[in-house]
């Protein structure tokens, strides 16, 4: 008798275990030919071309950030630009002017208390990303898409 209960668990902890096992498992896929032939009827897929550029800024940013009319913090950043296909050339032929509108964007940025505290919450990031977006429009027009923040550190002095 002592033994017929444990017997009895075990029993049914394997049929549970059994009938979870079945009604669970997983859709059967479709195995891959071993030798990477194509199946009949089937296309391989077409390369993926890219709609948009992308182009590096050669420079970093460093923009300081001021407290009590002294310099409390440096934020280095590097930005990369999504631009339409083939608009590589008009942003290196524009660059300086770029550069120029980033910088104005960044330390108004900073003065407005942008980089102080948690200077890369998603709010902040957002309005950065924003600002920068509608001052390279203001340079290039139509060919930059995006402005990427692609680094960006504060060193506190």
């Amino acid at each position: 008798m002592k033994l017929l209960l444990p017997l009895v668990l075990a029993l049914a902890g394997l049929g549970a275990g059994l009938g979870a096992g079945i009604a669970l498992k997983p859709a059967p896929q479709v195995a891959a030919d071993p030798c990477g032939e194509p199946q009949p009827g089937t296309r391989p897929p077409e390369p993926v071309e890219l709609e948009h550029d992308y182009v590096k800024l050669n420079n970093q940013f460093i923009v300081p950030v001021l407290k009590e009319g002294r310099i409390e913090s440096l934020v280095v950043l590097t930005l990369s630009l999504e631009v339409v296909k083939g608009g590589q050339e008009q942003i290196y032929a524009r660059e300086p002017k770029l550069r120029d509108a980033f910088l104005r964007v960044l330390i108004d940025h900073a003065n407005s208390g942008g980089f102080d505290g948690t200077f890369t919450s998603n709010g902040n990031m957002t309005h950065l990303r924003e600002a920068l977006n509608n001052a390279a429009q203001m340079v290039v027009k139509d060919v930059v898409t995006e402005v990427l923040i692609v680094d960006i550190v504060r060193q506190d002095q």
